[in-house]
C-alpha cells in the first residue's frame, strides 16, 4: 500500500521518503508485519540528501516484507511499484550475503532455511547410533547414507532399586572411569538384561543414575538404593528382576525395584542411614609396655597420679622380648573383654549422640565449615560374640548423614577406651582445635541401609490415598524389611564370613593397632588421662610437625593376595614406616564434594 500525503514546499526534504513499519496483532499467536511508504510529490535536492550513518536502517533499503506481502503494493503507480520491488530484491540479496546481519527493518532474522553453521559440533547427543555410524564410517555415515535401523523402543519408568553388595574388589560405590565399582557392574548388568536401551548404554547420566549413599572402596552394604529410568517390561524378558540378577556376580544382589516419582532423588530424599562397624575385642587391650605410644603417654602423664595402662594383666607374666607377633596375636584372640570395659565403651559412645561439629572426624575440612555438622540419632553397642577363636563387638550408628572417612569416630572410641582417656575427650574433639585421628580399617565397616521415612509417609498419605495398589499411579514404599531374611543370609555368606576369614588369615586389625602403638610422636597425646587436648598434638596450618602420624593405605583395603598364607607374618601387612602416608586434601577434594555417607 502506498500512501500519498500532501506536503508543502516548506517541508523538510528529509520527509520526502519515509518508511513506517509496525506489527498488528491479529491473533494472540500470530502477527503480521505491514510496511508503508510515504512519498512527497516534491523531490529532494541533491545537496539536501542526508547520508545515512553506518548503523542506520536506511542503508539496508526497504523491508523485504513490503514487497512480499499480498496487497501491499500500489497498483495505481506502476513506476513506484517497480521501484519498491527493486528495493526489496536488493534487500533480499544483501540478506543472503550477510546472513548474520539484521534485516532492513531492524528485526532479528529467522534461522529457518539457513545452512547449519559448524559451531558447537561437539554438542550432540552422546552415544546415538548415528554418531557411532559416523565415527566408524559405516553405513549411514555420510550424507544421503542410511542409518542402521534401531531396535524396538520400550517405555522407561523412574524406579528405585534395592540391592546388597560385598565391596571387596571394588573401588567404592560410585561409577569411576577405568575402575571396577558397584554402580559400574550394576549398570552393565542392566544393559545386558535389556533394562537400559542400547542408545543409553554409553552414559548412565542419560537414565538419571543416582544413589542414596556413596560407600568408600571395599566397604560393604547390606542395603542401598540406586535410582534410574529403566525399562521394566519387555516381551522378550518375562522376569526383569531375575534377568538382571543373572548378569550380576554373586556378591551383588538386586532384591527388587519400585516405581517412584520422576523427581525422585535417593540422596536428597534419604532421611538417615545406618552403619555397623565390627571389630575384634582385643583392640581394647592397652598398648604394649615399652611401645612408643606407651612411652609418650607415660612421659606426658609423669605428674599424674594414675596410669592404668602400665600393669594390665594381659601383658603381665610374659617375656615380651622373646614372644613372636604370631604368638601375641594368638593370645589376643583368646582374650575376652570384661563387662566393665564394655560399659565404658557405651559411656563414651553416648558422647556422639546429637548434632556436633565432626571436623576432626573427616579429612580436608576447615573448622568453621557448615557441612561438618552432622546429627547422630542413635548408637547401639551389642554384647560381644565369639566367632571361631575371636571375640567381636558390633557398633550400630544411625545418623542423618556421614562424611568421608567418618569411621574415625570408631578410632576415637576404641583408642580412648584402651588408653584410659575420659569420655570428656570426645567433647574436646568437637572444639576449634584440629587434631589427627587415625582411620579404623575399612574391613569392619558395613552400610546397613538408607531410610526413607518422609518419602514413604508422603506417598502413603498423598499419592496413594485413594489408589488401589494395582493402579498405574500407585507408588510402593521403599522398605528393606520386605527382604529381611534374604538380606540376613546374604550378609552372613558374603560379608560376615568374608570379613572374619580375612581377619583370621591376615590379622588386619592387629596390624593396625600395632601401627598405632609404634607411633611415638605428639599427634596422639590427646589420649591422656586428663581429657584435654595438649598444644603439642594440635595440627595447625603452617606449623611443621617433627614426627607426624602416618596413615597406611593398606588398611583401607578389603581384598588381599590369595597366595599369602602365613597369618600375621605375611609381608603384605608387616610394619613398614615407608609405606603409606597421610591422605592429602588434594587427593580427596573431588570426593568431599559428594559427602553423602
Amino acid at each position: 500500500m502506498i500512501l500519498r500525503l500532501p506536503f508543502s514546499n516548506r517541508c523538510s526534504p528529509v520527509l520526502s521518503r519515509i518508511h513506517i513499519s509496525f506489527i498488528s496483532e491479529l491473533r494472540p499467536s500470530k502477527s503480521r508485519r505491514f510496511s508503508y511508504s510515504v512519498l512527497s510529490k516534491y523531490p529532494m535536492a541533491e545537496d539536501d540528501v542526508q547520508r545515512p550513518t553506518k548503523r542506520s536502517k536506511i542503508e539496508h533499503g526497504p523491508s523485504p516484507t513490503a514487497a512480499t506481502d499480498n496487497g501491499m503494493q500500489n497498483d495505481d503507480d506502476p513506476a513506484m511499484a517497480r521501484e519498491s520491488e527493486a528495493s526489496s530484491a536488493q534487500a533480499l540479496s544483501k540478506k543472503a550475503e550477510k546472513g548474520k546481519r539484521r534485516d532492513a527493518s531492524g528485526w532479528a532474522k529467522s534461522r529457518r532455511g539457513k545452512e547449519t553453521d559448524k559451531k558447537n559440533v561437539g554438542r550432540k547427543r552422546r552415544g546415538t547410533r548415528i554418531d557411532e555410524a559416523s565415527a566408524e564410517g559405516g553405513e549411514g555415515a555420510g550424507e544421503g547414507g542410511s542409518v542402521a535401523p534401531k531396535g524396538p523402543r520400550y517405555p522407561k519408568r523412574q524406579c528405585a532399586l534395592l540391592l546388597s553388595f560385598c565391596g571387596t574388589g571394588c573401588s567404592g560405590m560410585q561409577i569411576q572411569p577405568n575402575a571396577r565399582t558397584i554402580e559400574g557392574v550394576l549398570f552393565d548388568a542392566l544393559v545386558k538384561a535389556g533394562a537400559v536401551s542400547e542408545d543409553n548404554a554409553d552414559d548412565p547420566v542419560k537414565v538419571n543414575l543416582a544413589r542414596a549413599a556413596r560407600t568408600d572402596a571395599g566397604v560393604h552394604a547390606a542395603g542401598n538404593v540406586v535410582s534410574l529410568k529403566m525399562i521394566t517390561a519387555r516381551p522378550d524378558v518375562p522376569d526383569m528382576l531375575a534377568r538382571v540378577n543373572e548378569e550380576l556376580p554373586a556378591e551383588i544382589r538386586l532384591w527388587g525395584y519400585v516405581r517412584v516419582q520422576n523427581s525422585f532423588n535417593p540422596r536428597t530424599l534419604c532421611d538417615s542411614r545406618k552403619y555397623t562397624y565390627f571389630f575384634p575385642s582385643y583392640l581394647l587391650i592397652p598398648p604394649r609396655p615399652g611401645s612408643n605410644l606407651m612411652r609418650s603417654l607415660q612421659k606426658y602423664a609423669e605428674d599424674s597420679d594414675t596410669d592404668p595402662t602400665s600393669t594390665h594383666p594381659f601383658w603381665a607374666g610374659v617375656d615380651l622380648a622373646t614372644e613372636s607377633l604370631q604368638d601375641t596375636l594368638t593370645r589376643k584372640r583368646l582374650w575376652r573383654v570384661p563387662s566393665e570395659q564394655v560399659d565404658k565403651l557405651r559411656s563414651i559412645v553416648n558422647k556422639f549422640l546429637g548434632t556436633h561439629n565432626f571436623h576432626n572426624f573427616t579429612i580436608g575440612k576447615e573448622v568453621n565449615e557448615r557441612s561438618n555438622f552432622r546429627h547422630m540419632k542413635a548408637i547401639e553397642i551389642a554384647d560381644p560374640a565369639v566367632y571361631g577363636e575371636t571375640e567381636w563387638i558390633s557398633v550400630l550408628f544411625h545418623g542423618q548423614s556421614f562424611m568421608l572417612h567418618q569411621r574415625k569416630m570408631m578410632a576415637a572410641l576404641v583408642l580412648s577406651c584402651r588408653t584410659g582417656a575420659p569420655d570428656s575427650i570426645i567433647n574436646e574433639l568437637y572444639g576449634n582445635q584440629s587434631v589427627l585421628i587415625p582411620k579404623m580399617p575399612s574391613l569392619g565397616l558395613l552400610l546397613e541401609y538408607p531410610i526413607f521415612e518422609t518419602y514413604n509417609s508422603k506417598v502413603a498419605n498423598e499419592i496413594n490415598k485413594n489408589l488401589d495398589p494395582s493402579h498405574e499411579g500407585y507408588r510402593p514404599p521403599i522398605d528393606f524389611e520386605i527382604y529381611k531374611e534374604e538380606i540376613a543370609t546374604f550378609k552372613q555368606t558374603h560379608i560376615y564370613d568374608n570379613m572374619r576369614k580375612i581377619e583370621d588369615e591376615f590379622g588386619i586389625f592387629d596390624a593396625w593397632i600395632r601401627s598405632v602403638d609404634k607411633y611415638g610422636g605428639d599427634d596422639l597425646l590427646y589420649l591422656n588421662h586428663r581429657g584435654v587436648i595438649p598444644p603439642e598434638s594440635v595440627v595447625a596450618k603452617g606449623r611443621r610437625r617433627e614426627n607426624p602420624f602416618k596413615e597406611h593405605k593398606r588398611f583401607d583395603a578389603t581384598a588381599f593376595p590369595s597366595d599369602a598364607k602365613d597369618g600375621a607374618a605375611k609381608a603384605f601387612i608387616k610394619e613398614d614406616e615407608d609405606s603409606g602416608g597421610e591422605d592429602g586434601v588434594d587427593e580427596v577434594e573431588q570426593q568431599l564434594s559428594d559427602a553423602e555417607g
